[in-house]
């Protein structure tokens, strides 16, 4: 499979397994979770995306208690995770209300939460989750270049980050970030025109795409667009699902769709979006599908 440079010595898999859903499972045993591992690895999916908040801050300890039992795993997969949510759930059950702190005693504290849960010893991208209104960029852009100076981070990035929400911390920051998770799919577009999308690609920075099927409204497309993606997928062998990543991984702004499931079938055919041929008119017949219009 191919790989994205985040900086030198640094790649993930372009396609991303998501673990927000870990914790929903009916079987959270560590062997269930190792298998899920396993196929991912089996495709060349190496890049777990987590977050503390994930699973009300406990899908972390679940890949933890995996990884743990199976050692082996660690050095085969780049772990990505997020930090600055806090809310009233888990650890943080107490909290009066849902909240985002970027600050230096935070982020700290949650890096050492994370390794200990995961039972790792380093993580490979640390993202800020969520854009803090009240965040001093100083502040924040100097406890992530700490956290990476200790060796416990290898690269920082963000999530959710406008324009001038990255720009402000980076401009406090001598650790450069590596990407931004942002929504893009069929189902969210607005990405590609609104500026998201030009801005990392334009500084060659990677995007991570979360909900990359549109938390499942693609899968229950209705009219043109569900006839464009049969259409593709019958020509291509391959599900819906396969062609609307396809669509992702064909743009050249190097992008890393984020796939979230707990099926073991499914998992196992992620890379299925790699079959599909995606030639210039044919991203445009679903784009124009997804509009509901054509271009102008």
């Amino acid at each position: 499979m191919q790989r994205v440079t985040l900086q030198p010595g640094l790649s993930m898999s372009r396609i991303v397994y998501g673990m927000w859903r870990l914790g929903d499972d009916s079987d959270t045993a560590p062997k269930h979770v190792q298998t899920k591992i396993e196929a991912c690895l089996a495709q060349g999916i190496t890049t777990m995306d987590q977050a503390d908040i994930y699973g009300g801050y406990m899908a972390e300890e679940i890949m933890g208690a995996a990884l743990k039992a199976a050692p082996a795993l660690k050095d085969q997969i780049e772990v990505v995770t997020k930090c600055d949510i806090v809310a009233p759930a888990g650890r943080y059950a107490d909290a009066p209300c849902k909240y985002y702190d970027t600050s230096r005693a935070h982020i700290l504290a949650s890096v050492d939460h994370s390794l200990r849960l995961m039972d790792v010893d380093k993580i490979d991208v640390l993202l800020i989750y969520r854009p803090d209104p009240m965040m001093d960029h100083h502040e924040t852009g100097a406890a992530l270049d700490e956290v990476v100076a200790s060796g416990k981070v290898r690269a920082v990035g963000v999530s959710n980050f406008k324009l001038h929400d990255w720009t402000l911390l980076q401009s406090a920051m001598k650790a450069r970030l590596v990407t931004n998770q942002i929504e893009l799919s069929l189902a969210a577009h607005q990405g590609f025109t609104n500026g998201d999308v030009t801005y990392l690609q334009e500084r060659g920075v990677p995007i991570m795409a979360w909900s990359p099927l549109g938390g499942g409204a693609l899968m229950n497309a209705t009219g043109d667009l569900k006839a464009a993606l049969a259409d593709v997928a019958a020509a291509n062998g391959v599900d819906a699902a396969a062609v609307a990543v396809a669509w992702l991984l064909a743009h050249p702004a190097n992008i890393a769709p984020v796939m979230g499931t707990n099926n073991i079938s499914r998992i196992s055919a992620l890379s299925d979006a790699l079959k599909v041929k995606m030639d210039r008119a044919t991203w445009f017949s679903l784009y124009t599908a997804a509009l509901g219009h054509e271009v102008p």
